[in-house]
């Protein structure tokens, strides 16, 4: 692996997450490529992250260069680039997509990742032509925690420098020791979520009911019903099905209420009704 340097990072994805992403990585004055289809959503994300530095220090060298690069910019933003993070939707066929795309253009000792919350990187790289694998993790952040995990070609040089370098931009990693299809936050969290849609399912209790004690008890700003109302209930689904598909046993009843709500249109806050109106 070679030295980093004043190498940028590069994002692809110009969301809530990617932007939040970029300016984290900005702290220690290190470059950053912010990558995005779409010029308005680049926009929004400047002014986004020029708020949160408002309200932040950085380190004491000052903020990094924040440079914006719409997608057909790809090669000039991402070739320079000593790591490049995608944070595109939850699609498994546009990861693998996005993932092929940037292996063409990025150096041959980048380090590639996937922001991915549910599919390993085993599965993104699957049937995806690379002359290299060595250097595609899993990174999904839970800012700013964050879980490290990469494949069985995955070289542990990487993990380590992945380790080394989250920790020094105000990070909390965590590595993953072996492929896990939801990591470690995740698979914790899937299981309430599972519990939760039993719960209302059953009639044992209403959705509020099922928020009130769950964030009474834990101190949570939200509860499980409100939190899939956020991501999306269509979301969450695709999420439950692919759970399901590498994991026995799991029950259908989940799957089958979360079918019922989206048949009646019932999406979550994009929809205006969910568990809750909007």
């Amino acid at each position: 692996m070679a030295g980093i340097g004043g190498k940028p990072v590069a994002i692809v994805g110009a969301g809530t997450q990617g932007a939040r992403l970029a300016y984290m990585w900005s702290q220690l004055r290190r470059p950053v490529h912010l990558i995005d289809q779409n010029e308005q959503q680049l926009q929004k994300a400047q002014e986004y992250i020029r708020g949160l530095r408002k309200s932040s220090s950085p380190g004491q060298d000052g903020w990094g260069n924040m440079d914006t690069f719409t997608s057909n910019r790809l090669k000039e933003a991402i070739s320079p680039a000593w790591l490049v993070l995608e944070c595109v939707p939850e699609s498994l066929q546009l990861k693998k997509k996005v993932i092929k795309e940037l292996n063409d253009v990025a150096s041959k000792d980048t380090i590639i990742a996937s922001n991915s919350s549910s599919y390993t990187i085993s599965d993104i790289v699957e049937d995806v032509d690379l002359e290299n694998r060595s250097g595609f993790l899993n990174w999904p952040p839970e800012t700013p925690a964050i879980e490290v995990m990469g494949s069985e070609e995955t070289s542990p040089e990487v993990i380590a420098l992945m380790m080394e370098q989250c920790k020094l931009h105000k990070f909390m990693p965590f590595q993953v020791h072996k492929s896990s299809t939801g990591y470690i936050y995740n698979r914790i969290w899937a299981a309430i979520k599972r519990e939760a849609l039993l719960t209302v399912a059953e009639g044992v209790a209403s959705p509020e009911e099922v928020d009130t004690i769950f964030k009474e008890v834990l101190k949570t700003p939200k509860g499980p019903c409100e939190q899939m109302d956020v991501v999306g209930l269509d979301v969450v689904l695709d999420i439950e099905e692919h759970y399901a598909e590498t994991r026995e046993g799991l029950p259908q009843a989940p799957r089958e209420y979360l079918k019922k709500m989206i048949a009646e249109g019932k999406l979550g806050v994009k929809s205006g009704n969910g568990f809750y109106s909007y």
